[in-house]
């Protein structure tokens, strides 16, 4: 393939992709952890029981079934962008997740209509699964297939900068509301207001993705007449080593990140002890810190490398995850922010270095499919279980500590996929080879 430098990419449209890219992966991530943070609540509204837990754990099963359409979504829309290019893809994705987003915001309770509240609300959280499919792995490629070779980590953890600051977003809204309203308001009218916030966002970001070009990358493809006409079956027949490599990897950074993110707002409730207002001020202090560290963890991924940094990823979240639970537990607001930073820098290590090797891992023809696919069956298995998960483990085990050795035992697994990896950090995105013909991914020089 003939090679296509980025470095002719001014820092203006750099700033702009960045923007571009990490508005509609705002979008995504803040109804996810609204829907969180308000599980308590949700429950209550959609899921009436006598028992509390039991409520709980279908308000979760909701969040789990919705991750069973992300890999539909990613093959759908990781096809599409291989086909007729990211810039494209990644309007309709936004503009099918805040669409789904608000709808939620509209919906009757089991109190107006009865059981058709949760089906619908089960049928919408399908819809917003099949739209996130396509969004991160298509905005990590928009966002590297701009970036400089040398820099691409630095310039991807922008897109877990978004990440992170929506979940703080949505901790801000969920604490302003539980803090301001009474609980009859909250349970009346207030829940709705967070996922009503959706439908400006995502206009805007429709609109920013709608004014920039196509990525130097495809384009060059599409200069070659090189686009792939069958992208899923090129990504099965040719990746299918990689993606389960790097699945393995995916995983570690799914668990950790909902473990972090949104299932820890309820354990500092239900294990710790906390009053909701307060759980989630722990989140939002943790939340905040771990977007400032995204940019650091760039700027390490891409000095010492990406296997490095999986290394590093890895023995932090196992050594740090029994301790974290330990202090998260203990019902003291400063020692539950210390543990939710713990698990926190790992996570954060994770997020930014899958950002990159989704793209690095594959060639442009199949970019936007194989990643997909990769990071969708990842998030599915192992993040959209992530808050039943541990609660089941708790439920069965007796032990508000079970989950940390369930990560612990996922962060083994995770290592061993993330060696099997070759080095990948100073390749370049237009240069790497197909291994349609049995050449092998390339490594790094």
């Amino acid at each position: 393939m003939t090679s296509v430098s980025t470095e002719h990419v001014s820092p203006k449209t750099l700033r702009k992709v960045i923007v571009a890219a990490a508005i509609g992966n705002f979008v995504e991530w803040f109804d996810f952890a609204v829907y969180g943070f308000l599980a308590t609540t949700i429950a209550q509204q959609f899921f009436p029981s006598g028992d509390a837990s039991a409520a709980l754990l279908k308000t979760f099963a909701v969040f789990a079934v919705a991750f069973a359409f992300r890999p539909l979504g990613g093959v759908f829309f990781g096809m599409l962008g291989d086909r007729i290019g990211r810039k494209r893809t990644l309007a309709m994705t936004i503009l099918l997740m805040a669409g789904a987003t608000t709808l939620i915001g509209i919906l009757p309770t089991y109190a107006a209509i009865g059981v058709m509240a949760p089906l619908l609300l089960t049928l919408i959280r399908c819809a917003q699964g099949f739209s996130a499919g396509g969004e991160y792995a298509g905005a990590c490629a928009y966002l590297m297939e701009h970036a400089p070779n040398d820099k691409r980590a630095w310039y991807g953890s922008f897109v877990p900068v978004s990440t992170f600051t929506a979940f703080a977003a949505a901790a801000v809204v969920a604490y302003a509301l539980e803090a301001s309203l009474t609980a009859e308001a909250m349970a009346s009218w207030g829940w709705r207001l967070p996922f009503l916030i959706a439908a400006p966002l995502g206009l805007v970001g429709l609109y920013l993705r709608w004014q920039l070009d196509e990525t130097p990358a495809f384009q060059a493809v599409k200069q070659e007449h090189a686009v792939a006409h069958s992208p899923l079956k090129e990504t099965l027949r040719h990746h299918g080593a990689a993606i389960c490599c790097l699945g393995a990897f995916v995983s570690l950074t799914a668990l950790s990140f909902y473990m972090f993110t949104t299932y820890f707002a309820t354990y500092l409730q239900v294990a710790g002890g906390l009053s909701r207002a307060s759980a989630l001020l722990v989140s939002l202090i943790a939340l905040l810190f771990a977007a400032a560290l995204c940019p650091f963890a760039g700027l390490y991924s891409d000095r010492v490398g990406r296997r490095a940094t999986v290394v590093t990823a890895c023995v932090l979240l196992i050594v740090a995850v029994y301790p974290s639970f330990l202090l998260a537990s203990s019902g003291g607001f400063a020692a539950s922010v210390v543990g939710v930073m713990l698990l926190a820098i790992g996570a954060v290590l994770c997020g930014v270095v899958t950002a990159a090797l989704l793209s690095e891992t594959f060639p442009t023809r199949t970019r936007y499919t194989a990643s997909a696919i990769t990071y969708n069956m990842a998030y599915t298995l192992f993040g959209g279980t992530a808050p039943l998960m541990a609660t089941w483990l708790i439920s069965i085990t007796d032990s508000n500590l079970s989950p940390a050795f369930y990560l612990i035992a996922v962060a083994l697994l995770a290592l061993a996929g993330g060696l099997a990896l070759p080095e990948t950090s100073r390749i370049s995105l237009h240069d790497i080879p197909s291994t349609e013909h049995g050449s092998p991914l390339p490594v790094a020089v």
